[in-house]
C-alpha cells in the first residue's frame, strides 16, 4: 500500500503514546477501496515545503494537509456565523443575480459576456439588487460570488471572491456600522470558541474584538499618514501598505474609516451636508480593508444627478432608479469579503491560501 491509498478498516481503537493523535487502530480487516498513483505530485503531510503555485495546481491533495484543512474549516465556521447572526436577527436571505445588464458600481472593471442577442456582465456587486429587496423586505443578507476584471497581481486581490452582504431599511450609515462591528466581534468569538484546536494548528492567536470600534475620519487618516512620511493627498485612496501603516498609527486591530470624499465612493453613496464627503465607511481589520459600506441614496433625482457626475448614463440604470419612485425608505448596508476575513483570522499572507479555487489573471484551473 502507498500513501493516499483509500482504505476501509475494521478494528479496535486503542490509545497510543506513539501515534500523533494519541490513538491507533488494531485492524481485524482491511479493504483497499482505491489505490493512489505514484509518485504523488504533492505530499499533503507537510513534511517538506511546497510552493503555493504547486499547492494550488493540486488543490485536491492540498486540501488533505492539516493546514489547508484547518483554513477551510474555519472559513466554513465564518460562513455559518454570518448566516446564524443575521437569521437570528430576522434578516431575510436573498439570491441576487450574478449576470447583470449594466455596471453595479460604475467603472470599466467588468467581465462581459454574450447573453443571447445582448451584451451582459458578471456582477461586481449585488448592490443594486439588495437595495431593491431591502426596501420591500426591510432587512436582507446574502452570500454570493462577485467579479472584478482588474489585472491584479497582488497577494490581497482576486478576480472572483465571495461577499457577505447586508442591506437594511430605516437605517443610516451609523446604524449599519454598529451591526457590522457586532457581527465581527461575534464571528471572531465563534471561531475562537469553536475552532481553538484549528487555530493552534495554524499557529494563530485570534484576539477578541472589543467594542465599540474607533471611527477615524478620512481626512484625519490622510493627515496621520502624511505626518509619518507617506506621500498621499486628499482625494487619493489608500494603498494596502498605507492601510497597514495606518493600523499601527491608530493602535487598534480593527477600526472604521468614515466620511470619505464623494469622488472615491460609488454613485449611490449618500452625500453629507458639506457636499464634499459622503456617508461611507471602510472597516480595517488587522491592517487591511475587509468591508465597506454606505448609506444609500433613495431619492431618484439625486441618484440621476450622481450617476451623471460619475459619467454614467442614467438610462442604463432605469429599473434601479425607478425602484425608488414608489415609496423607498432611507437605507444602508455593507459587504464583507469572506476570503479576506478568512485570511486575517487564519494568519495567512496571501488571499489565495484562503480561497478554495482562486481565480486571478493567470489562474482559471482547477
Amino acid at each position: 500500500m502507498h500513501q493516499e491509498d483509500v482504505l476501509f478498516v475494521r478494528g479496535t481503537v486503542v490509545s497510543s503514546k506513539i501515534a500523533k493523535r494519541g490513538i491507533e487502530v488494531i485492524p481485524s480487516m482491511i479493504e483497499v477501496v482505491s489505490r493512489a498513483e505514484t509518485p504523488l505530485p504533492l505530499d499533503p503531510r507537510g513534511v517538506q515545503n511546497t510552493l503555493l503555485e504547486t499547492r494550488l495546481n493540486w488543490r485536491v491533495l492540498d486540501f488533505r494537509s492539516e493546514e489547508s484543512n484547518a483554513i477551510f474549516k474555519i472559513q466554513s465556521k465564518i460562513l455559518q456565523s454570518f448566516r446564524e447572526f443575521f437569521s437570528q436577527r430576522h434578516y431575510v436571505e436573498i439570491q441576487p443575480p450574478v449576470i447583470i445588464a449594466s455596471a453595479s458600481e460604475g467603472g470599466a472593471e467588468l467581465f462581459s459576456l454574450k447573453y443571447f442577442e445582448k451584451e451582459a456582465y458578471l456582477a461586481q456587486s449585488p448592490q443594486l439588487y439588495k437595495q431593491m429587496c431591502a426596501i420591500s423586505f426591510e432587512k436582507v443578507y446574502c452570500v454570493l460570488p462577485v467579479f472584478r476584471a482588474e489585472k491584479f497581481e497582488q497577494p490581497t486581490h482576486l478576480n472572483e471572491v465571495r461577499q457577505m452582504d447586508i442591506e437594511e431599511s430605516f437605517a443610516t450609515d451609523a446604524d449599519v456600522m454598529k451591526v457590522l462591528e457586532e457581527y465581527l466581534a461575534y464571528s471572531v468569538k465563534i471561531v475562537r470558541d469553536e475552532c481553538g484546536e484549528l487555530l493552534k494548528l495554524l499557529g494563530q492567536e485570534l484576539d477578541p474584538v472589543s467594542l465599540p470600534l474607533e471611527r477615524i475620519a478620512y481626512s484625519k487618516a490622510v493627515e496621520m499618514l502624511r505626518k509619518n512620511g507617506e506621500e498621499i493627498e486628499h482625494g487619493m485612496d489608500f494603498s494596502k501598505t498605507q492601510e497597514k501603516k495606518l493600523t499601527g498609527l491608530v493602535g487598534k486591530k480593527a477600526f472604521f474609516m468614515v466620511d470619505w470624499p464623494m469622488e472615491l465612493k460609488a454613485f449611490y453613496a449618500m452625500p453629507n451636508t458639506d457636499g464634499k464627503t459622503c456617508r461611507a465607511f471602510d472597516l480595517i481589520y488587522d491592517g487591511i480593508e475587509v468591508s465597506s459600506g454606505t448609506q444609500r441614496i433613495h431619492i431618484p433625482s439625486l441618484l440621476i444627478e450622481r450617476l451623471k457626475s460619475k459619467g454614467l448614463n442614467p438610462d442604463n440604470f432605469r429599473s434601479y432608479v425607478d425602484a425608488f419612485r414608489y415609496g423607498a425608505p432611507y437605507h444602508a448596508g455593507w459587504s464583507i469579503g469572506l476570503e479576506r476575513l478568512t485570511m486575517k483570522m487564519t494568519g495567512r499572507e496571501n488571499i489565495r491560501e484562503a480561497t478554495m479555487f482562486p481565480r486571478d489573471r493567470t489562474r482559471l484551473t482547477p
